[in-house]
């Protein structure tokens, strides 16, 4: 039930759609040599402010930055002009799976069940991360707090108010995203913003979220909801009810690429989540196109035909990897 939830609870089955809903994107732009940003109403910004997922990499350990040197790793960010950053230091002490998919050190994951006690100790080592933070950078740093979903609302409601002096960017999935009526508690009982949800699928979800007043910022993955034709919906629904939305990423170039697009033709995107060790690293060894992040901002403009991206022939003729076709 914990890997349900956490790559949404529609199964295999929603993922495949969007990725064919993405092809037919780019196939459309690729036949009329546009990207696909004007196919979706045309340019509305030139560059997207951009945040930093903490993961680690082999280019970067700033999963390990946040736990242990949080200050150090917001100078690190501040001095590449990245002026937001998304942690999750509470993930550690959420109840824990016996799974080979760890995303924390010392055999930690953000893959789990729902956490009903957290140790006085370890809601205030949680907070420390955000202390150093500001202590050590103030207010040039905008923090985000991700959670994965692994608290019960009494505990999200704890975290919430302890975070509420630290004025942070939002907090994302503190609970699961299942019941729109939690989520209006969430927003109503606290003053930090709510991000909700790269594991909602379709705009019938968001909307029920909307309705009831459970969010304040709208995070759609598009390789996950539907993808690019329900990406679009979601954010004229968001857009709908005065709300901005933030695609989410950290699953790869393409998907990067695509929200992008999607980020310039929508005039209520927000910012975009990027992650510098992959936009460094891997991405560089499979796409052409390279995404640049300069001055905490990436541009939106010289898009190639479709969604912009193309597969490197080194990469695609690589050992171990498999090409399918269809007709």
């Amino acid at each position: 039930m914990s890997y349900a939830n956490f790559f949404g609870f529609a199964g295999a089955e929603m993922p495949a759609i969007s990725v064919i809903d993405l092809a037919l994107w780019d196939l459309l732009g690729r036949h009329t040599g546009e990207p696909v940003l004007y196919l979706l109403g045309g340019q509305t910004r030139e560059t997207i402010w951009v945040y930093n997922s903490c993961v680690k990499t082999p280019l970067y350990a700033d999963q390990d930055g946040f736990l242990q040197w949080p200050g150090e790793l917001a100078q690190s960010l501040l001095a590449q002009g990245i002026s937001a950053m998304k942690v999750w230091p509470w993930n550690q002490f959420a109840l824990q799976l016996l799974v080979s998919a760890v995303t924390g050190p010392a055999g930690w994951s953000a893959v789990g069940p729902v956490g009903h006690d957290l140790l006085s100790e370890q809601l205030a080592r949680g907070l420390w991360t955000v202390q150093e933070i500001r202590k050590v950078v103030g207010d040039r740093m905008q923090i985000a707090i991700e959670d994965h979903a692994r608290w019960d609302l009494n505990w999200a409601l704890r975290i919430a108010r302890t975070l509420e002096p630290y004025d942070v960017m939002w907090m994302e999935d503190i609970i699961q995203p299942d019941s729109a009526q939690d989520l209006a508690r969430l927003v109503q009982e606290t003053r930090v913003p709510q991000s909700v949800s790269e594991r909602l699928f379709t705009r019938h979800a968001y909307s029920r979220i909307l309705d009831a007043g459970g969010a304040h910022i709208v995070m759609p993955d598009i390789i996950w909801t539907g993808g690019q034709s329900e990406a679009l919906k979601i954010a004229t629904l968001a857009d709908t009810h005065h709300l901005p939305i933030a695609p989410h990423d950290c699953t790869g170039p393409v998907n990067l690429f695509a929200c992008l697009q999607l980020c310039a033709a929508t005039p209520n995107a927000m910012t975009m989540e990027t992650v510098r060790g992959f936009c460094e690293g891997y991405y560089c060894d499979v796409v052409v196109e390279p995404v640049s992040v300069q001055g905490g901002r990436t541009v939106l403009t010289g898009f190639g035909a479709g969604l912009g991206v193309t597969l490197r022939p080194l990469f695609l003729a690589a050992a171990g990897v498999t090409r399918r076709f269809s007709a």
